[in-house]
């Protein structure tokens, strides 16, 4: 067990292999929801994660000097800027893309694992991944779902005050919170948009909310963000 753990041409294949292989599984799942990182991306990560654990092992033995976690520390750090580009605020204040980078960061971790030897660790991150991004993706939904806090995006005709609205929604048992005006990527300019958080009493659910709104004479468009 232990000549595989060693830096060995054996050794660095399998790691290499299973750097592609358990990054593609992660990937795959990102990749089959058209997230903007998917198969070859998580690949990719993993595997120059896996290779960057690789070298430092190298320089470490071959010349008995150094850190033999040092680079993979950078690796730890240096993902945050490929994380970063999968995040994006859409022009309704959504954020996107956290699930995509954080899965980033863990296929950079699973690599690390790899390529110091570690594959135990490495499979059973991997696959533990794997089922969160797929089979917990269903149980975040129903608890998303539960809460009684709900993100509107609404566009009211500009004759009718946001006043008006907030008062109807009160009238509704509906508390608003946090109102944002959308002053952007607006063109039509008898349209006043903005964001805003309600919570609706314990018997209301997310469509119940959303029926109460569109009911709002004055109301052009309302989703739920």
């Amino acid at each position: 067990m232990l000549s595989i753990r060693e830096l060995t041409y054996t050794a660095i294949a399998i790691r290499i292999l299973l750097s592609v292989l358990l990054g593609g599984m992660i990937g795959m799942e990102r990749g089959l929801k058209n997230r903007p990182a998917g198969l070859r991306t998580y690949m990719l990560v993993c595997l120059g994660a896996c290779i960057v654990m690789i070298t430092n092992q190298y320089v470490y033995q071959a010349f008995g000097v150094g850190d033999p976690v040092r680079m993979g520390a950078q690796v730890i750090s240096g993902i945050g800027f490929l994380g970063a580009g999968t995040i994006i605020v859409t022009a309704r204040n959504q954020i996107k893309g956290l699930t995509t980078a954080a899965g980033l960061w863990a296929s950079a971790c699973v690599g690390l694992a790899l390529g110091i030897g570690l594959y135990e660790v490495a499979v059973m991150g991997s696959v533990s991944i794997f089922v969160i991004l797929t089979l917990l993706h269903e149980l975040d939904f129903r608890m998303r779902r539960r809460t009684k806090l709900v993100e509107v995006y609404v566009e009211l005709r500009k004759n009718i005050p946001v006043g008006a609205f907030l008062d109807f929604a009160r009238s509704h048992d509906l508390e608003p919170s946090n109102l944002q005006l959308q002053l952007e990527n607006i063109y039509d300019t008898d349209i006043l948009a903005f964001s805003v958080t309600l919570k609706g009493p314990k018997k209301f659910t997310h469509d119940d909310i959303m029926r109460t709104i569109k009911t709002m004479g004055g109301i052009g468009y309302a989703e739920e963000l």
